[in-house]
């Protein structure tokens, strides 16, 4: 089983927010939206679904399955 990659930086970065204005959008700390960042967090259904709101995408549009073997 692969692990999973966000793609909620280029996201992020695409409506030129910093990651404690996303953060405080999505009620969490910006330490948090780091470690998504750097995929040392798999995010909450919650907060996923919170960040697809605020990216105006589908939900499984901020996240990829990396196939590699680790």
């Amino acid at each position: 089983m692969g692990k999973i990659i966000t793609q909620i930086k280029q996201f992020r970065e695409a409506k030129k927010m910093t990651q404690q204005e996303l953060a405080d959008l999505v009620g969490i700390r910006r330490e948090t939206i780091a470690r998504l960042e750097k995929n040392l967090y798999n995010p909450s259904l919650d907060i996923a679904l919170k960040l697809a709101e605020i990216f105006q995408v589908p939900v499984e549009t901020l996240f990829q399955r990396n196939t590699e073997d680790s």
